[in-house]
């Protein structure tokens, strides 16, 4: 796989000749248009999926690291490139050949958040890309009764057919509403209610044919804390001699003492020992009330992982991966609201409007700027290299593997850039 930024003058044709690929080939892969094959856009990526593994240096680039990158020894990466006559200085823009044994890649787990509405579509072109399907969601009621989500027995008997484990989603959102810290109170601090909410869990996922469920609690009062602890620790004791997992979804903190609502009941190290795997949130950086900047910059998720792996087993991580940008109004007027994009959708913009896409380098991410009458735009969104710069760090921190927010939008890209890193785990 080789990532290539568009430059001025070029054509598909061009860059399939560059490669020695069809161009036929680059068009089906990265599932291009024809107004996107005869307009393509300065900066934006395509993958190349080439049928010799290849490598371009990159700036900051040496052998151990191309080696530790594609799971191969640096002796049988230094024997596959007897034209290096410096390994200690590689030239940038050259091409390193990665020998067959890069075929073994690591095998990791890949869970996909959707909404009961997603397209057929994408979800048949998305599901051999998963371990899990996450179905969001399941509301709680201050009692402990859920809301029924009578739309989802089509998309677990789909996940079972292409061996993704199908995963019930429990949130403390309000009906109607957001996540809520009061609703969260009223089950947690009633053993009534916790135990009736367990119950229900638990009825469900046998009634359904679930593989597992999802705790997805946010806002909670850093008060009840140890009484969400308690509640997880009284369900993973219930479900587990069921047969069924336990996964908790907990926000990007960065300290143990980490202050705000959306962080203090969050306890890493008690979700690390009692649940099967933890899904870090690692985005909203760039949010739809914050200032223009990369939804998760990979500075930023790098400091989340720092904390997290001293806290819990890094093999129950799975690190959140964003699936869309937004496109802010600038200058950024506090309180305004971003508007949500597609990262095929941000590329398609850029090209309308006649925009250049750069890439920061501090955040990792792509972004590009454009007017309408009266208004500057800004947005940003994720790219091939974005993606693969996060993929990375699952190898560089021994990851159990990733989460996507949310599977809805096909973004052929990811999944091309995933696939040809990591072999991903079926369970089913």
């Amino acid at each position: 796989m080789e990532i290539y930024v568009v430059k001025q003058g070029d054509t598909i044709y061009k860059i399939a000749e560059m490669f020695n690929v069809s161009a036929e080939k680059i068009i089906a892969d990265n599932e291009l248009t024809e107004n996107a094959v005869n307009n393509l856009v300065v900066g934006q990526t395509l993958v190349i999926m080439l049928e010799n593994s290849t490598h371009t240096v990159v700036s900051g680039d040496t052998l151990f690291k191309i080696a530790k990158q594609y799971n191969v020894s640096l002796s049988d990466l230094t024997k596959a490139n007897p034209q290096i006559t410096n390994p200690l200085n590689l030239t940038i823009g050259s091409v390193i050949n990665i020998p067959k044994l890069a075929t073994n890649k690591r095998e990791i787990e890949v869970n996909g958040y959707c909404f009961p509405n997603i397209s057929r579509e994408v979800l048949s072109k998305t599901l051999p890309s998963l371990t899990y399907l996450s179905i969001f969601s399941y509301e709680v009621y201050p009692n402990g009764n859920l809301n029924n989500l009578n739309n989802d027995t089509v998309l677990i008997e789909l996940a079972r057919q292409n061996n993704v484990a199908p995963m019930m989603v429990v949130t403390n959102i309000e009906e109607g509403a957001s996540f809520s810290s009061e609703l969260a109170h009223q089950v947690l601090s009633s053993p009534v209610n916790q135990a009736n909410l367990i119950n229900n869990i638990l009825t469900t996922m046998q009634q359904k044919n679930y593989y597992g469920v999802d705790i997805d609690f946010e806002y909670l009062y850093p008060e009840d804390r140890e009484l969400y602890n308690q509640f997880l620790q009284a369900l993973s004791l219930a479900i587990k001699p069921q047969g069924f997992i336990l996964t908790t979804a907990v926000a990007p903190k960065t300290s143990s003492n980490q202050e705000g609502i959306l962080y203090e009941a969050h306890d890493y190290a008690f979700h690390g020992r009692v649940s099967d795997h933890v899904i870090i949130m690692t985005y909203e950086w760039g949010y739809t009330y914050s200032a223009p900047r990369a939804v998760a910059p990979a500075p930023e998720v790098k400091r989340v992982l720092d904390y997290a792996v001293t806290q819990i087993p890094s093999q129950k991580i799975l690190m959140g991966m964003p699936n869309y940008g937004y496109d802010w109004n600038v200058p950024y007027v506090e309180g305004t609201a971003a508007s949500a994009i597609s990262n095929t959708g941000a590329v398609n913009l850029a090209r309308e409007v006649g925009s250049f896409i750069n890439y920061s380098t501090s955040e990792q991410a792509p972004y590009f700027n454009y007017y309408t009458p009266n208004q500057q735009h800004e947005v940003w969104f994720d790219d091939a290299n974005s993606v693969k710069t996060r993929l990375q760090f699952v190898s560089d921190y021994n990851l159990g593997g990733v989460s996507y927010w949310t599977i809805n939008s096909y973004f052929p890209q990811n999944w091309l850039v995933l696939n040809a890193m990591y072999n991903v785990k079926k369970l089913v």
